[in-house]
């Protein structure tokens, strides 16, 4: 799985943070970020949810080919 946050569409609304504590966190601007470690979701279930709560749609989740 890749994440990616698109910075310049990002508000910091902390929606996925909220929704998916587990890999998104919120860096010293407010704005969204991965936690160390958890860029690939970490098999998650809730990142699709994370990046469907973005207000702004600033986060894409793809399926990486291996």
């Amino acid at each position: 799985m890749h994440i990616d946050i698109d910075k310049d569409v990002c508000i910091g609304a902390g929606q996925c943070a909220l929704t998916a504590p587990d890999v998104f966190t919120q860096d010293d601007d407010g704005y969204s970020a991965l936690l160390p470690g958890r860029e690939d979701g970490s098999g998650s279930p809730l990142v699709r949810e994370a990046a469907r709560a973005c207000p702004v749609s600033a986060i894409t989740v793809s399926e990486t080919v291996g």
